[in-house]
């Protein structure tokens, strides 16, 4: 019974740990609200997470697994493997309009740091890896010329309408890029 009561607190810190750094960044982010909107003291939070960097790295790593498996959820609804290929715009609009649309995490998180080696940098490039290693499946799967190239430039496309979107509010952004991504990719 303490198991799963332990295992739902540190649940409940990340999912708070998470919400806040996305909806306010790192820095902005203190221990003190993390108590606070997490419900639980500040022994609980340390009781799980060593320290705040252990604990943030800890939120986005499960943020990664996460969005990564929604991707592929709505992206693998569709069939065919050129419409897959353009799925991943159509769930990237979805996202944009929904109400807690703040950008890529990792992107926003990535922008706090300025080492390149630094845990959080090192996160955000491991989900952009893991997101140009999705395109590139998608773009195998439909036998493009040039796989390599095209997931990479798929993955800028992907990036760049996340970061238009944030910034302009527009969430056509999606749209463009899937318009783009239909010339690249030939569909």
């Amino acid at each position: 019974m303490n198991d799963i009561i332990s295992n739902e607190t540190r649940d409940v810190i990340l999912d708070v740990t998470e919400k806040l750094i996305y909806r306010h960044g790192i820095a902005a982010t203190g221990m003190d609200l993390l108590v606070k909107t997490a419900g639980v003291s500040r022994n609980s939070i340390y009781r799980y997470f060593a320290n705040k960097d252990e604990l943030v790295i800890a939120a986005l790593q499960r943020r990664d697994e996460r969005w990564m498996q929604w991707l592929r959820d709505e992206v693998e609804r569709s069939e065919g493997s050129g419409e897959r290929l353009l799925a991943v715009f159509s769930a990237l609009k979805a996202w944009f309009g929904s109400a807690d649309f703040r950008g890529c995490a990792f992107i926003n998180t990535s922008g706090e740091t300025g080492n390149p080696q630094d845990p959080v940098r090192l996160l955000a490039k491991a989900h952009k890896q893991k997101l140009f290693e999705y395109a590139l499946e998608l773009c195998e799967a439909h036998g493009t010329s040039d796989p390599q190239r095209q997931a990479a430039q798929l993955l800028i496309l992907i990036d760049g309408a996340i970061t238009v979107a944030l910034v302009m509010g527009d969430i056509t952004a999606a749209d463009n890029a899937q318009c783009m991504a239909r010339k690249l990719l030939g569909l």
